[in-house]
């Protein structure tokens, strides 16, 4: 199911956690600054430790948007691995059931858009669209301080999932990219983040194309069992 691009005030919790999907393909169509705030501003209600709210995040848009989207693309001319992330955004030695997940989403990704298994030109093509955040029209820089430990992190998620359910409210979508973690120096310098701050990763948010077909792409999920333990019922 696509996000519909008409905002909606009868969206439902359940329905805003079953429709959330990770776009790929945005509309060119501007985001207003007051609902960027306005859902930055209702995110910031998710719960952490202690009240820390540990995270920070940076915004672009419009030519600033443009400008970091180019820089990016000038330098991958060069540097196509990036900067290098300051974290492992996937354990080293992934073991299953987790790896053989990953490798199912990409195969059906590429399934959905027609590119095949050898393609590495097109797979090339496809990943480097996620420094153009997929077309979205406005970008957000999700960063955390260094002091903070794995809670924390946790905390930072919670609110991440605020932002993308709120902006289902509003009738907008998202893309969550952790690919942006290997230009945390680039990305640092544009947008002036402290020494004290770590990038987590981007996202993506404007309106879906509801006619891309990579839009249609759905993540599987693994049953209760595989996941969940209950005692006591």
């Amino acid at each position: 199911m696509v996000v519909s691009n008409n905002a909606s005030s009868t969206v439902s919790v359940s329905d805003a956690v079953d429709s959330r999907r990770t776009i790929r393909q945005f509309l060119d169509k501007p985001v207003t600054k007051a609902d960027v705030e306005d859902i930055l501003v209702k995110a910031q209600r998710a719960p952490s430790g202690g009240n820390l709210q540990p995270w920070k995040v940076y915004v672009v848009a419009g030519e600033a948007r443009d400008e970091l989207v180019n820089i990016v693309m000038e330098k991958r001319k060069t540097n196509p691995i990036g900067d290098g992330s300051e974290y492992d955004i996937y354990p080293p030695e992934l073991k299953d059931p987790y790896r053989t997940r990953r490798r199912i989403c990409g195969q059906q990704l590429y399934e959905t858009i027609g590119i095949g298994r050898e393609d590495r030109t097109a797979k090339f093509a496809q990943l480097e669209r996620n420094f153009s955040f997929f077309g979205a029209p406005v970008g957000l820089f999700f960063t955390i301080d260094r002091q903070m430990g794995l809670g924390q992190w946790a905390d930072m998620g919670m609110f991440m999932q605020n932002v993308m359910l709120l902006a289902i409210e509003k009738g907008l979508a998202t893309c969550p990219q952790e690919a942006w973690a290997v230009w945390y120096k680039t990305i640092s310098d544009y947008v002036a983040i402290p020494d004290e701050e770590m990038l987590f990763c981007g996202m993506g948010l404007g309106y879906a194309d509801p006619s891309a077909q990579v839009n249609t792409f759905v993540t599987e999920r693994g049953g209760l069992e595989e996941f969940a333990v209950l005692k006591g019922f």
